[in-house]
């Protein structure tokens, strides 16, 4: 697993030690920040300067993929302790300690935000169901922006309920993967 682009391009990333956790494929992140970076709907403006919040993080390769290409910070909220020692591991190797900020936390029932975040990567366990109850836990929060973009992983054949006060805006299939982005609704 490596650093796609950006700053920190080929920086080889370590993950989380176990079973318990499932890094996000360097194709799959790749074609998600493509997305992103190209979309008329995004843009560089997406991530460029943006606050970050990487949710379910893992080994924090989203988050860092994101402050390479420019976001001025990301979050990290985990649960996993060995996860919570790869994040920190990958953000020292990255020399961005300053601009990454990890919390022991659970994104269905998160803290209070220290500030609204206008990109916000979800990728929890495959099978789980918990996009629409973390993304609902984090707006309550604080945590997701307005107008912010949001990108869940699934697995593939999950099918992506409605989830109030967001809309999808893309999806794509990535291997064995699904990447959808939903923006917060009645919002610019």
């Amino acid at each position: 697993m490596r650093v796609i682009a950006g700053a920190w391009r080929g920086k080889r990333l370590v993950a989380p030690a176990g079973e318990n956790t499932r890094p996000t494929a360097d194709r799959a992140r790749q074609t998600v920040f493509d997305v992103l970076w190209h979309a008329r709907w995004a843009g560089r403006g997406a991530i460029e300067g943006t606050r970050v919040l990487d949710a379910f993080a893992g080994s924090g390769a989203m988050g860092i993929e994101a402050l390479s290409r420019g976001a001025a910070e990301a979050i990290f909220l985990e649960t996993d302790t060995a996860a919570l020692a790869a994040i920190r591991a990958n953000l020292r190797a990255c020399r961005a300690e300053a601009r990454g900020r990890v919390l022991r936390a659970d994104a269905t029932a998160p803290p209070p935000a220290p500030a609204p975040c206008g990109l916000v990567f979800l990728d929890p366990p495959y099978g789980s169901g918990l996009v629409p109850r973390a993304l609902a836990a984090l707006a309550a929060a604080g945590w997701v922006a307005p107008a912010a973009l949001i990108v869940a992983e699934t697995e593939i054949d999950a099918r992506m309920p409605e989830i109030p006060g967001f809309l999808p805006v893309d999806r794509r299939a990535v291997g064995r993967a699904a990447m959808t982005v939903l923006r917060r609704a009645g919002e610019t």
